[in-house]
């Protein structure tokens, strides 16, 4: 699972005023990492100088500058890091390792705020973790615009399909058309063999055949316009019925998304940003808590000879205070430089404890409502995307059916017009047939009434047989059309069950890894802790929705050996732990976040005892490039020998 880029490469880092750090370089072989020391040693200032420099913002500026640097060589490139004090935030500027920092923030960078391990150890929402990363806009978005896709590739096939349903009555016409200009070629040549046979002084009607002779052909040309007006009318009005009940039809889908369906989009973004912006400034409030907190707890494990004399301005001669204090112990206070108790001080950093974890419990509650209020917005705005995409689509029929309105218009007028140059042209044709003719006169009437026919039935074969081609010309495309639809089907069910895979798969890693982990700790009692994928039943406005859920379960056993679920809350602090950092490690597995993050980054595993430390660091190194770990010397004592270790920062 190693990164091609950092795969056996050394990496270099240097960096200068990060967190507690005024100025170190180190370096990293892959492998296993270990930073052994103290308290107030710095580990934690390193891991956030490791953090900063691949692209996360989780890091602190050291307290008495304004400006911070990383530098970090991977192999043969080398990746940059500002971090600038603005009033109190920092800002960061540079050329990190990663363009986007938030899969490692949330399953590589496992330093006790990681919020992989808090929302475990406060009970938190499992599912909206591992899916914060997914963008479910963008992926509704794509569903959207192929379902708009696929409905037009369909109505294209159902026309295509029409029209190729139409091939048999068009074949079948053009036989019949084929049968009946046969017939009328044969009657039209033993009407020309009577008029040889009658025939006596040509010369003497030439004149009057061939004035009847050409109003007959301007009747049929007349017919003929009219046949084809009379066509074209009935196509329209056919594509006008056809846009009616289109028309109806995108009406009734408008009715249905109702202004209430669409809420209130304004007050919803309004409430995200306000969300948004609560949620920066609990962040950066954590961040200063989480920094007071470990800096007096450091305080409190030991303060240096050197320190110590400088609190008291004794010039060094005051005891040492670098261990930790028992109860009742005086330390030199750090802020005024008296003698304080230290028990007083314990109960002020109790406090504080319980206020971070305060402020906790609301981060994780704006998280989920922040969730909520986003995904709400999704719906709002697929349902505004809907709406106006139907009544584009109305408006455009609407003009289609204005347009076609003309054009039957028109053909209804050429056809009256037509029809009454009929009427006009046989009444001349009737008025040429009253007079005395010769039998050799009507017969070449006939003659010419048979060419006509036979010049007409040509024509509509002409035509049918075109019809057909040009059907079967366009149908061509029917299969090109299906092979596309089968593409976007098969593109939507992955969009679909995109979300779903992830979901599953960060289960199954949990569950799976969890079995192993807690099988090679040997927690006593403790059998099982796996994750449940359910469906729950919530309201979203007026709609009732169904929407997945991690059900976190715990099982245990008695003396006896009978198992029994437990309650989440009833777990050690060390079990807490555990399955906080397997839930990472899980989050970390189904979202391939080792294509992109070399490290895993561990800290603050002093709940966890020495001999199941050493286990879960064996257990973890397989899965980065680099695992670095920050641990108490008497817990690295455990680990094996092997590790390299940093001592000195």
């Amino acid at each position: 699972m190693a990164s091609a880029e950092s795969e056996q490469a050394t990496v270099s880092l240097e960096a200068e005023n990060v967190g507690g750090i005024e100025r170190t370089q180190v370096t990293f072989e892959p492998g296993v990492t270990i930073l052994v020391g103290r308290n107030a040693t710095h580990r934690t200032s390193l891991l956030q100088a490791i953090m900063a420099g691949l692209g996360s913002e989780r890091a602190s500026l050291k307290g008495d500058a304004d400006e911070g640097q990383v530098r970090m060589t991977v192999g043969d490139d080398v990746y940059t890091r500002t971090l600038h004090r603005q009033g109190s935030s920092v800002d960061f500027d540079g050329e990190p390792y990663l363009d986007d920092p938030e899969l490692a923030d949330l399953f590589a960078f496992l330093l006790e705020s990681n919020d992989a391990r808090r929302t475990v150890a406060l009970g938190g929402d499992l599912r909206e973790i591992i899916m914060e990363p997914v963008d479910a806009e963008s992926i509704q978005a794509e569903i959207e615009r192929l379902e708009a896709e696929k409905r037009d590739v369909e109505d294209r096939l159902n026309d295509l399909q029409s029209l190729r349903a139409e091939l048999p009555d068009l074949e079948q016409e053009r036989s019949r058309l084929d049968s009946e200009i046969e017939a009328t070629r044969d009657r039209l040549e033993a009407e020309r063999a009577t008029l040889d046979k009658q025939s006596k002084d040509p010369a003497e009607l030439d004149g009057e055949e061939s004035e009847l002779e050409a109003k007959m052909a301007q009747l049929q040309e007349v017919r003929s316009d009219l046949e084809r007006t009379e066509f074209r009318l009935d196509n329209q009005q056919d594509s006008l019925d056809t846009l009616a009940e289109e028309l109806v039809s995108l009406e009734e889908r408008k009715a249905d998304v109702t202004e209430d369906d669409l809420g209130d989009l304004a007050s919803v973004r309004s409430e995200i940003d306000r969300l948004q912006e609560r949620k920066r400034t609990l962040d950066s409030e954590l961040t200063k808590l989480q920094n007071v907190i470990q800096f007096n707890e450091e305080m409190m494990d030991g303060t240096s000879r050197d320190i110590a004399a400088a609190l008291r301005g004794d010039e060094g001669e005051g005891p040492v205070t670098d261990r930790l204090l028992e109860a009742g112990e005086e330390v030199v206070c750090w802020t005024c430089g008296t003698e304080v108790d230290g028990e007083r001080i314990e109960a002020t950093l109790e406090r504080l404890r319980e206020l971070r974890e305060s402020k906790y419990s609301e981060q994780s509650e704006i998280e989920s409502r922040l969730a909520e209020f986003k995904e709400r917005r999704s719906t709002v705005q697929s349902r505004q995307r809907e709406r106006e995409r139907i009544e584009r689509d109305i408006e455009e029929i609407r003009e289609e059916i204005a347009e076609r309105e003309e054009k039957v218009e028109q053909l209804e007028a050429t056809r009256e017009d037509l029809r009454a140059d009929i009427e006009e042209i046989q009444a001349e044709i009737e008025e040429l047939e009253s007079a005395d003719r010769s039998e050799v006169l009507a017969a070449h009437k006939t003659v010419n009434e048979l060419e006509i026919e036979h010049d007409r039935l040509e024509d509509e074969r002409d035509r049918v047989a075109s019809n057909i081609e040009e059907i079967e010309s366009r149908t061509d495309r029917i299969d090109d059309l299906g092979e596309r639809k089968a593409e976007i089907n098969a593109e939507l069910t992955d969009l679909r069950t995109r979300i779903d895979q992830i979901e599953q798969q960060a289960v199954d890693e949990f569950n799976d890894h969890m079995d192993t982990v807690l099988d090679i700790l040997n927690y006593t009692n403790l059998e099982r802790i796996w994750v449940e994928r359910t469906e729950r039943e919530v309201r979203e406005g007026r709609r009732t929705v169904s929407e997945t859920a991690f059900e976190l379960h715990v099982v245990r056993s008695t003396d006896d050996g009978v198992t029994y679920e437990d309650e989440f809350e009833h777990l050690s602090e060390s079990e807490r732990e555990v399955t906080g950092l397997v839930f990472a490690l899980a989050g970390y597995l189904a979202h391939e976040v080792y294509d992109d993050v070399p490290f895993i980054l561990l800290d603050s595993l002093e709940a966890i005892d020495s001999d199941r430390i050493a286990t879960l660091v064996e257990y973890m190194s397989g899965y980065a490039d680099y695992l670095v770990v920050a641990l108490l010397p008497e817990d690295a004592s455990a680990l094996d020998e092997d590790y390299r270790r940093i001592t000195e920062i």
